[in-house]
């Protein structure tokens, strides 16, 4: 039941709340939909990364800009090899990488961007003639997704501040994680233990 107002011109004043309730709501929402876009390309133009101390201590979760170049930039930093496995996402020989027999105590940065991936006290043998670890430094520096290539499926590893292919991780680890985070020496660059980032 409709509720009458005695005020002459009521109806005139509760049809122009309505409409500029109405266009307050539109406004709101095309905002949005303009701004939700920017906000997306922004966080998508940056990652969060754990930063570490050259002696492997974190340093905080820290926003920085994602390294984007051209297929050209990335040729001229990288040796041949390098580029093909992380530009390219190739797969270097076993036992042939720098560090598949490494063994000294540090840290293991990405080749094309120098975020920290993984520290050598979660290295271990694991016979495949490739780095192998069972955890990354820290999971945020890392990006896991589906491989589907050579007609099975993978889980590759990608460095999340440059996308570098880095390798790949499966199940058949030691505890205390279970995995096998299987990388390319031609991927990475070791840190001595305290030594200069």
């Amino acid at each position: 039941m409709k509720r009458i107002d005695p005020r002459p011109g009521a109806d005139r004043c509760d049809a122009g709340r309505r409409r500029f309730v109405a266009s307050a709501a539109v406004s709101a929402f095309a905002l949005a939909s303009l701004v939700a876009p920017r906000a997306r390309a922004a966080a998508a133009d940056d990652a969060l990364i754990e930063e570490f101390s050259p002696a492997g201590e974190s340093l905080g979760a820290k926003r920085v800009p994602k390294v984007v170049k051209s297929e050209a930039e990335w040729r001229a930093q990288l040796s041949p090899g390098a580029y093909e496995v992380t530009r390219e996402a190739g797969t270097e020989r076993a036992f042939t990488g720098a560090y598949w027999n490494q063994h000294a105590s540090g840290l293991y940065r990405c080749i094309c961007c120098d975020t920290a991936l993984f520290d050598s006290q979660t290295k271990f043998e694991s016979g495949t003639g490739w780095p192998s670890f069972w955890q990354p430094i820290a999971k945020t520096n890392v990006v896991e997704s589906v491989d589907r290539s050579f007609g099975f499926t993978r889980t590759a590893v990608s460095c999340r501040r440059c996308d570098a292919h880095l390798g790949h991780v499966f199940d058949d680890g030691p505890k205390p994680t279970g995995l096998r985070y299987c990388m390319n020496s031609a991927a990475l660059r070791f840190v001595p233990r305290g030594g200069p980032a």
